[in-house]
């Protein structure tokens, strides 16, 4: 999976997480928790949606490397590709 594969699935599972939430404006180095108003369980579904998708582990404690869109595709490339 490519870097911008990662970016279209992240994105894909913010909008199944919060349907509601407009991701195209997303400025991909914002903290999600503020620009997108995500609370600690929007958070953690969208981790679970990520660990389901790609199949990847993704322990408690690197969830603050998932807060931005660059750091959480960094972060995935990295355990899943």
């Amino acid at each position: 999976m490519t870097k911008d594969e990662l970016r279209r699935t992240i994105l894909s599972e913010i909008s199944n997480v919060a349907p509601e939430v407009d991701t195209t404006s997303l400025d991909p180095d914002a903290d999600i928790r503020e620009a997108l108003d995500f609370d600690s369980m929007d958070v953690m579904n969208l981790i679970i949606a990520l660990h389901q998708k790609l199949k990847v582990e993704i322990p408690d404690a690197d969830a603050i490397k998932l807060v931005t869109l660059n750091g959480a595709i960094d972060y995935l490339v990295r355990l899943a590709f």
